[in-house]
C-alpha cells in the first residue's frame, strides 16, 4: 500500500525521505535528486522536507552520514566471519572494492565533490566520516601489534597510504577505467602483498 502523505509520524518522516532519495540517487545519480522530487515520491507535502534538511546540500550530507554508517556496519560483519588473522589485510581489501561496486552512488556521495568540495559538510558528517577513518587506523595497529603487517611504520600513515591505494582502485573500477575487471582480484592481491612488505628492512648481507 502506498503511504499517503497523512500516513507518516514525524520519527519516521526522516528515514522515509533518506531512503527514499538513495533510491533516487540509485536510478538516475545526484543530479536526479531533488527536494521537490523527493517529496513527490514519498508522498508529502513539498515543504515537508524542509522540516528535516534545510537543503538539497543537507540532505546530501546526510545520505553520505548513512553511507558511511552503512560502511562500518558492513565491514563489521564481515570482519567478524573471519577467523584466521592472516586473512584480514586480504578481506578488508576485497571487501572494500566490493562495497564501491556494490553501492557506486553512494560511495560516490560519501568521497565525492558534491559533498566535500562543492558545499560544507555538516558536523554530523565529519564526524561519522572521520571517525571511520579513526577506527581504520585503530585496526591497523592491532595488526601491527599482531604481527600481520611491518611494525616499524606509523600506523597513520600506513592507513593513509592504504585506504588511499584501495580508494583510488574503487574510483578506477566505477569510473570505467578498470574494463577487465576480471583481473581485479590479481591487482588488489599485488597492492596487499605491497602493504604487508612496507617498512620491512632488508636482511644485511654482511
Amino acid at each position: 500500500m502506498n503511504q499517503t502523505k497523512t500516513s507518516y509520524h514525524h520519527g519516521d518522516l526522516r528515514s522515509s525521505l533518506l531512503d527514499v532519495a538513495t533510491q533516487l540517487i540509485a536510478e538516475g545519480g545526484v543530479d536526479a535528486l531533488s527536494m521537490r522530487k523527493l517529496a513527490d515520491r514519498v508522498g508529502v507535502s513539498r515543504t515537508a522536507p524542509y522540516h528535516h534538511f534545510t537543503d538539497k546540500h543537507a540532505l546530501l550530507s546526510a545520505l553520505a552520514e548513512e553511507g558511511f554508517k552503512a560502511y562500518e556496519h558492513s565491514l563489521r560483519e564481515t570482519m567478524a566471519g573471519v577467523s584466521d588473522p592472516d586473512e584480514w589485510l586480504p578481506c578488508f581489501a576485497h571487501w572494500y572494492l566490493s562495497f564501491a561496486q556494490a553501492n557506486p552512488e553512494l560511495y560516490n556521495l560519501m568521497f565525492g565533490q558534491n559533498v566535500w568540495k562543492a558545499g560544507e559538510p555538516t558536523e554530523q558528517l565529519k564526524g561519522q566520516a572521520h571517525g571511520c577513518f579513526r577506527r581504520y587506523v585503530e585496526m591497523v595497529s592491532d595488526w601491527q601489534q599482531r604481527g600481520l603487517i611491518a611494525n616499524d611504520m606509523d600506523p597513520l600513515r600506513f592507513a593513509q597510504v592504504s585506504w588511499s591505494t584501495l580508494h583510488g582502485m574503487s574510483r578506477l573500477l566505477l569510473d570505467g577505467i578498470y574494463v577487465d575487471i576480471k583481473h581485479l582480484d590479481e591487482v588488489v592481491d599485488l597492492a596487499i602483498s605491497m602493504f604487508r612488505a612496507a617498512g620491512i628492512k632488508p636482511q644485511s648481507t654482511d
